[in-house]
């Protein structure tokens, strides 16, 4: 069933093009010339002003890490999570190999400096050492560890191959790494059910250009980003131990957002 108004979709996608074509200039500048805030700061602000554009409210519980480098770990429901988790956190992400393949996004993720992890094990030493070698330069990384998309009910499994990372130290710490959940809550005020989430989830052999053109033309969307206490491997172990730790976390996090119940979650910030 078609819910939504075409000439809002419309407005918001044209709204969407004119910001990245008069943006991403600029941050490709400062890429060639090595300009490290505006490398950091310009896509955040970029992903606000896109949440704005689409009708996105930001309600945020927690705080986001201040230690730089932070491995951020989160689950995975859209191609909207980028634009929610980037707009409140500077960073790098971690995607699909095939992301880079992707006409005009995989320009945005190269731009973003994106990690692009490959599924085949020959290939996955490569963008470990890239992974590191961001941390190290004091990156902060932003991990979807489920590897694939979720209907955005339950979290998939972490795969705990790839919090190998968090073994790096530096000045002789372990990073920090931040479980992050997200959860697409409400349209238009009305709680979001299990009927209505996948309006916002995208996953399985959902066709991108259809499903994105729906969710243009929806109205105002809110959506729960819960940030939990920062956690180190040397707390937990080993990396299945924290792989395992941040699952549980996540999973809780988006359980209480679509069950509404935030009063479960820690303390909000309030809307960005």
């Amino acid at each position: 069933m078609w819910i939504g108004s075409p000439l809002r979709g419309a407005f918001r996608l044209l709204s969407y093009l004119l910001l990245t074509l008069v943006l991403l200039p600029f941050h490709l500048f400062a890429l060639a010339f090595r300009i490290t805030p505006v490398i950091r700061w310009l896509p955040v602000a970029y992903h606000r002003i896109v949440c704005v554009i689409l009708g996105i409210r930001v309600r945020v519980h927690g705080q986001p890490s201040k230690a730089m480098p932070t491995l951020f770990v989160c689950n995975h429901v859209s191609y909207l999570d980028i634009e929610l988790l980037g707009g409140l956190v500077p960073g790098c992400f971690v995607a699909k190999a095939e992301v880079a393949t992707w006409p005009f996004f995989s320009t945005l993720a190269k731009a973003q400096r994106t990690i692009f992890v490959e599924r085949r094990s020959s290939k996955t030493s490569t963008s470990r050492n890239e992974m590191l070698k961001r941390l190290n330069t004091g990156d902060n990384l932003l991990l979807f560890p489920e590897g694939t998309s979720s209907d955005g009910q339950r979290v998939l499994p972490f795969r705990s191959a790839l919090f190998a990372v968090a073994q790096l130290r530096r000045d002789g710490r372990p990073i920090a790494v931040q479980p992050v959940a997200i959860a697409y809550t409400r349209l238009d005020g009305i709680p979001l059910g299990r009927y209505w989430r996948p309006l916002f989830a995208w996953f399985g052999d959902l066709d991108l250009v259809p499903h994105l053109w729906q969710m243009v033309c929806l109205g105002e969307t809110e959506a729960v980003v819960t940030f939990f206490p920062t956690i180190d491997i040397d707390q937990l172990g080993d990396r299945k131990k924290l792989a395992d730790y941040c699952f549980q976390q996540v999973s809780f996090g988006v359980q209480s957002a679509n069950s509404g119940h935030p009063e479960l979650l820690p303390p909000a910030r309030g809307a960005a």
